[in-house]
């Protein structure tokens, strides 16, 4: 059966929703489902179910290996930024004292140039034709002049002497920052979080009829056995590290003061929102629209490339 004569390219006058998409050029949109969210058991770097959870105060939960390796990248970052901007330092500081020192020089000729009498006098004008210009055939200096004027030269139509322009390095900033909030954190301010597994017997059963791994893990509330999902609103205590769902962490804990699982004293201010998992629902989620540039025309190939979140 022949293709479907709408899916033609440069069949109407104006480009159809397919044959944009297939063009690959401009703001590409797309719309993700749960298959593109993280759930909430996984580490917000790897992205696969964590091991050895640790949180920050914003919610955001990461394995602790994760989030080691990347405090270490961070910070050898950091110093090579500090190496770079330290390095530009001191070379702007060479530049200006040999600047200062060309410019001490050039005065204390002149000074002896209108001493003598003899010869004229010279300003910065002439001096830096001088420099960047050319004698005649019949002067001693045409040649070293010749030499260094080409070799300082800027012409953009030769490869060789094209200008190019400075990069400055600015002074990079010495914190290390959440890699999913993009806030101050340091390492003192994580904490571990505990998740209670479900140990049932139902649960038992199916791990003995089938191999048991980290995928296969439910994990409940301590106070009232519900299993944990993507829809739940989750909350931890930052002094223990206790997972509890949001409705028994606000109904008892406040009124208690202490763990429910642990009786380890605790605040209000230890109570922690942990980030929800993603369902794939626009009433639940948020950011569910993919979005990306893609600079490259007709040909490409890339009008077709799936888009991840953005």
């Amino acid at each position: 059966m022949p293709q479907r004569h709408s899916k033609n390219n440069n069949d109407l006058a104006y480009f159809t929703y397919d044959e944009k998409k297939k063009l690959g050029y401009g703001t590409q949109r797309e719309r993700l489902g749960k298959d593109s969210i993280k759930p909430f058991d996984a580490c917000s770097l790897c992205l696969k179910p964590f091991i050895d959870p640790m949180c920050c105060h914003k919610g955001h939960v990461f394995c602790r290996e994760c989030i080691l390796e990347c405090f270490l990248a961070q910070k050898k970052d950091i110093q090579r930024r500090l190496a770079a901007h330290a390095s530009q330092k001191n070379q702007d500081k060479d530049e200006e004292e040999e600047r200062l020192m060309l410019q001490k020089a050039r005065e204390l000729d002149e000074f002896d140039q209108q001493n003598h009498g003899a010869l004229p006098r010279y300003s910065d004008k002439s001096q830096s034709q001088d420099k960047n210009g050319f004698h005649g055939a019949n002067s001693v200096k045409a040649t070293s002049f010749e030499e260094e004027a080409l070799r300082t030269m800027k012409a953009f139509w030769l490869p060789s002497a094209t200008p190019g322009a400075s990069v400055r390095v600015e002074a990079p900033e010495t914190h290390t920052v959440c890699p999913e909030g993009k806030e101050k954190l340091k390492l003192k301010n994580l904490f571990a979080i505990r998740f209670t597994e479900d140990n049932s017997e139902e649960e038992e059963k199916k791990a003995k009829s089938s191999s048991s791994s980290s995928y296969d893990k439910t994990y409940i509330c301590p106070s009232c056995k519900v299993t944990l999902t993507n829809t739940m609103s989750l909350v931890a205590l930052s002094s223990c590290g206790h997972v509890f769902c949001k409705k028994c962490g606000e109904k008892f804990m406040p009124v208690d003061k202490v763990c429910l699982v642990c009786d380890k004293p605790c605040k209000d201010r230890n109570l922690v929102g942990l980030k929800k998992g993603g369902t794939g629902f626009a009433e639940h989620d948020d950011h569910l629209e993919a979005k990306e540039y893609k600079h490259l025309g007709s040909g490409s190939g890339l009008g077709m490339v799936r888009m991840g979140k953005t």
